[in-house]
Parts: structure tokens; sequence; C-alpha cells
């Protein structure tokens, strides 16, 4: 017999047909048997008169083939060709597709996946460009901030200072309005002595004139100078020094009245001053005390400012760590239940960073509208 196997069917021929299939190169669809191999057990079998024989058996078979080779190498390629034969059934050629199918399926989810993955990384990848840009500017801003910082201690710094020099002007200024109040005083103590020492020498002055006018009036008129008129000239030279000293008097107390006008037009410029500097010097401490609160206010927006940047800097490096972790597991073959759970808990925490991101980009747009009606709820009330 000429033997072929089609799949999980031996077909025997004629020994003629060898030489048509060797030159025709293709076999006879009519064969004179077909043996189905199909879950059929194939083994080598001693025959006293028959070498290199192979069996086969079925349970639906009612006796058993056998076949033999024409020598060892033969029987050994024919059942190794025969027992492979018989793993192809109909049964498992459905399980094969199936298993292919599924395989396909699970290479086809598994590159949508790995490509959704490969989207959501370039995604979270951009947005992690995105959260540095944002870092680099508030270190950015950080940086102006110090330098705002700075600037406010070189001005509350030099207001200082300036309050110190205005303290001591105005020390001086008080100063000089006490001894411009004590000059005053003695000025006006020396008017009103002046002022009584002439109305003593205008009383003393009018009695002379009476005393004067008596002797006159008693006296005869004078035929010739004699000793007897000196006592009128007496009185005439006490009325003249009295007059003279009255006229001094006068002079003093003109001068004394003019050096108290310049001490008020003094003590008044003075107290201007004293009280342009008190002003000053309020401006000047509302000022400070202003500075000083906004200093305060700088500091606690810095502080802040450095707290949200070190939790920003935190949810970075973990948000980096889960994409990183998120890689390896896309690029690595092995995938097992444990792989996956902390896949999907990289994706859920990269899910609420990004979420969170959003939230605060969403706030971060509503401000401008947010201050607008702080604005106009200030203005109504």
């Amino acid at each position: 017999r000429f033997f072929i196997i089609k799949e999980s069917f031996l077909l025997y021929y004629a020994e003629s047909e060898k030489k048509s299939f060797e030159s025709n190169k293709y076999f006879n669809i009519h064969p004179k048997g077909v043996i189905p191999l199909g879950g059929c057990i194939v083994e080598p079998k001693e025959e006293p008169n028959m070498p290199f024989a192979i069996k086969i058996s079925h349970e639906d078979f009612h006796g058993n083939i056998v076949l033999a080779a024409e020598s060892e190498f033969e029987q050994a390629q024919w059942l190794e060709m025969l027992q492979e034969s018989g793993k192809v059934t109909w049964k498992n050629a459905q399980l094969g597709e199936a298993m292919i199918e599924s395989l396909e399926a699970q290479g086809l989810q598994l590159a949508k996946e790995k490509q959704e993955y490969l989207d959501k990384l370039m995604e979270e990848t951009e947005e992690l460009c995105l959260q540095r840009e944002q870092k680099e500017e508030l270190e950015r801003l950080n940086q102006v901030l110090e330098a705002e910082k700075h600037r406010f201690e070189e001005v509350v710094r030099e207001l200082r200072l300036e309050q110190e020099q205005i303290r001591r002007e105005l020390e001086l200024t008080a100063r000089s309005l006490k001894g411009v109040e004590e000059e005053k005083k003695e000025l006006r103590s020396l008017t009103q002595s002046l002022q009584k020492t002439l109305e003593e020498l205008s009383l003393e002055k009018q009695q002379m004139l009476e005393m004067l006018e008596e002797n006159e009036s008693q006296l005869p008129p004078p035929t010739s100078p004699s000793k007897e008129q000196s006592p009128i000239w007496g009185l005439h030279c006490s009325l003249q020094q009295i007059e003279e000293k009255m006229q001094q008097l006068l002079e003093e107390k003109l001068l004394a009245e003019k050096r108290m006008k310049e001490n008020e037009e003094r003590s008044r410029a003075l107290e201007e001053e004293r009280e342009f500097y008190s002003s000053q010097s309020q401006a000047l401490q509302n000022s400070l005390s202003e500075l000083t609160a906004e200093k305060q206010q700088t500091e606690r927006d810095l502080k802040a400012e450095v707290k949200v940047r070190m939790d920003l800097e935190k949810r970075l490096r973990e948000a980096e760590e889960a994409l990183q972790s998120l890689e390896q597991g896309l690029n690595s073959l092995d995938c097992n239940k444990e792989k996956e759970e902390k896949m999907k808990a990289d994706v859920s925490n990269l899910r609420k960073f990004f979420e969170e991101c959003i939230r605060n980009a969403e706030l971060e747009a509503k401000m401008p509208v947010i201050m607008k009606n702080s604005v106009y709820i200030h203005k109504a009330a």
C-alpha cells in the first residue's frame, strides 16, 4: 500500500499510486480506504513476521489496524506523524480557533489599553510639563516677592530713620518754643514794670508841674537874674530829667513790645512747625503701620505660597512616580493581578491629581469675577 497523511486522516492507495504521486505531485481524491486518526492510539508493535510494525487502535474500531514500515527510521517518522495527526480533531480545531480568537481579542484589547495608557501618559506628561512651568512661574513670583519684601524693609528702615529725625527736630522745636515762652514771660513782666515806672514818672511830672505853677504865681516878676530863681530852675531841670527818663522808658517799652511781637511771631511759627512735624510724624507712623501690616501680609502670603509650592512638588513627585510605574507596567510583558491592581491604583491617584489641578484652574479662571463682585459689594456697602 501507498499511504498519505492528510490532516487527521490516513489515506491508502495501491502501490502503483506512488509513481503517479511522485511524478504529478498531487494525490488522488479517491483512495482505496480512509482511516480517521482523531483520538486514535498509535504505538509500535512487535510482530514475528512483520518487523517495524505500527498499531493503530480506537475504542470505536472493531479491531486494531496494523501497519509496517520498511526501516526503523521510517517507523519512527511514521509514529511521530501519526501521533501528531491524531491530535487534529474537530473538537481540538474548534478549541484552537476559539483560543486563537480569544488570544487575538486579548491582543487587540491589550493593544487598545496600551494605546489608551500611552495617550493618557502623553496627556499627563503635557500636564506635568505645564505643572513644571507653573512651578517655575511660582519660583519667579517667589523671587519677585522676596525682592518686594527687601524693598519694603528698606522703605520701613528709611521711614524709621526719618521718623527719628523728625522726633529729634520736634524735641528741638519744643525746647525752642519753651525758651520763647519764658522770654515772652520775662518781656511781659518787663513791660509791666516799665508801664508802672512810666505811670509813676507821669504822676511825679504832674506834681512837679503843679509845684512849678505855684512857685511862678507866688514870685514877683524878676527884674534881674538872681539866686531866688534857683528853685524854679531846679524844678525845670528835674522836670527835664523826668521827661528824658520817660522818653527813654517809652523807647525801652516800644523795644520790649517789638521784641514781644517778634517772639509771638516766632512762637506762632514754631507752633506751626511743631504741628507740621506732628502731622508728618503721624503720617509717617500711619505709613509705617501700613507698611508693617503689608509686610506681615506679604510674609504670610510668602509662607502660604511656599507651603502650596511644597505640596505641589510633593504631588508632582508622586505623579511622576506613578507615571514611571505605569510606563514600566505597560512596557513589561508579564501581566499579573498584583501589577494590574498597582496600575489601577496609580491611574486612580493620577486621576485625583489632575482633577484637583482642573479644580484649581477653574478657581483661578473664576478669580477675576469673584474679585469684581467683591469690589461691587464693597462699593454698594
